[in-house]
């Protein structure tokens, strides 16, 4: 049993003084307003912990190296920054895949994620067969979650085809590529995986990668729990999908896929407006991955009309090229001022920018992942600590003190994260850093020689 007295915590009602918070197991048992008691660890500013809708954990380890522009010219864009993922991925052992992702799990925990949505579609070895067991990969996956401590839920990838129409897989997927009866093998093995409350949901990579046909099949396949899937993060996905069909790639889901809560469309960059007050209206959550985006070039998401109809939002790291919570937010706001030239844009009215953010992200994420969230009775023990002594908080108190940690916080400003009742960061750093830090290294260092 763990309990925390806190100075100051943001509950479900809004930020309250003096709250003494009891995890039994894993699980918040009990939550109070009432003096400390002898042996409660203290801290003053509590929030819950986040969660991370989309990560892709074996990209951290080519963070950086897609920065350079091609000798020959011509465009480089996402299309361009995937030819150098498909090199990358060809060296991975199932080894190599656990260390790196391992390592960005202990990021994701000192950033403020405590669970994350694995997109896990690496399924197949470097020539393209299937390994002995179907599950190899995604055992790699549930082992770097054990060794971090971060919440998984694991969504599988059915990946088919190399763009609408069924057309056959690229040489550069062949690690991807399942078919409807290996993936129900995966699943069943990934199953198996799974412990505390790890949850499982699946992933339709996209409609470039998944026929119609399949989509149906795979939702009859799996019929409880997350479905993801990409959706018009690129201009060019959604001409191809025009041309195919006649509908725009989230046109053609709401109206033959029976999007509904279930459901977290990654990306959903490239929207009309009346896809947009669909897709709101739905019930599904956009998950949005700021930093990717922006780093890939893919645009900008309508935020504003979006949230003002009501939609729902969860944030993801994605390709894990900088892993903070804080900023993927900070990068929502940012890029809405950008294209409107103006200030506050996803404030909810009077109010503070950060709130609005972290609360959306706060529901949407946990509703995309298949759990609850939140400081409350019977939520998983997952949260974090600000540092008070932080040069950003000084003075602040209520929503200033999100408004500063996501907006002006930069390093430091996450002192203790707790996931599951255990405290996995401690003084800003993950307790088992170094030792996962040191495999990192050597695999990395490996791989690129």
């Amino acid at each position: 049993m763990t309990t925390l007295w806190l100075e100051s915590a943001l509950l479900p009602t809004g930020w309250a003084d003096g709250v003494r918070v009891t995890i039994a197991g894993e699980v918040i048992d009990r939550v109070e307003r009432a003096d400390p008691q002898p042996g409660d660890e203290r801290h003053a500013i509590a929030i819950p912990g986040l969660c991370n809708v989309h990560s892709h954990g074996f990209q951290r380890g080519m963070a950086g190296l897609s920065e350079h522009r091609g000798a020959a010219g011509g465009d480089d864009n996402f299309w361009s920054w995937r030819e150098v993922m498909y090199r990358f991925l060809d060296r991975l052992s199932p080894d190599d895949v656990e260390a790196i992702t391992a390592q960005a799990y202990a990021e994701m925990l000192e950033g403020g994620y405590t669970r994350v949505g694995e997109f896990h579609y690496l399924h197949n070895d470097p020539d393209g067969a299937r390994y002995a067991d179907p599950a190899e990969m995604a055992a790699r996956i549930v082992a770097a979650s054990d060794a971090t401590g971060i919440g998984l839920t694991l969504l599988p990838v059915f990946y088919a085809h190399s763009d609408f129409g069924g057309r056959p897989p690229r040489h550069g997927q062949r690690r991807f590529v399942q078919d409807l009866d290996g993936f129900a093998a995966l699943l069943d093995a990934s199953a198996a995986l799974l412990r505390d409350d790890a949850r499982l949901g699946i992933a339709p990579h996209s409609l470039r990668a998944v026929t119609g046909e399949e989509l149906d099949a795979l939702l009859a396949m799996h019929r409880t729990g997350p479905v993801h899937i990409h959706a018009a993060e690129q201009t060019g996905e959604v001409e191809a999908s025009l041309a195919f069909s006649g509908a725009r790639p989230v046109e053609w889901l709401l109206d033959n896929a029976g999007v509904d809560a279930r459901w977290c469309l990654i990306h959903a960059t490239h929207l009309t407006e009346d896809e947009t007050d669909r897709l709101a209206a739905s019930g599904a959550v956009a998950g949005l991955c700021p930093v990717t985006e922006s780093n890939l070039g893919d645009g900008i998401f309508p935020a504003e009309r979006y949230l003002m109809a009501g939609g729902r939002i969860g944030t993801g790291t994605d390709s894990n090229i900088l892993i903070d919570a804080a900023a993927e937010l900070r990068g929502l706001e940012y890029s809405q001022r950008l294209a409107h030239r103006g200030r506050n844009m996803l404030a909810a009215g009077a109010g503070s920018t950060a709130r609005r953010l972290f609360d959306a992200a706060l529901a949407g994420g946990a509703q995309a992942l298949g759990m609850t969230g939140g400081i409350a009775v019977g939520a998983p023990g997952d949260l974090i600590s600000l540092d008070a002594g932080h040069v950003s908080f000084v003075g602040r108190s209520g929503d200033a003190l999100l408004d500063s940690w996501i907006f002006a916080g930069r390093a430091g400003a996450i002192d203790c994260v707790w996931r599951a009742g255990r405290k996995r960061v401690a003084g800003g750093r993950h307790v088992d850093a170094d030792a996962i830090a040191a495999r990192y290294r050597r695999t990395v260092t490996r791989i690129l020689s």
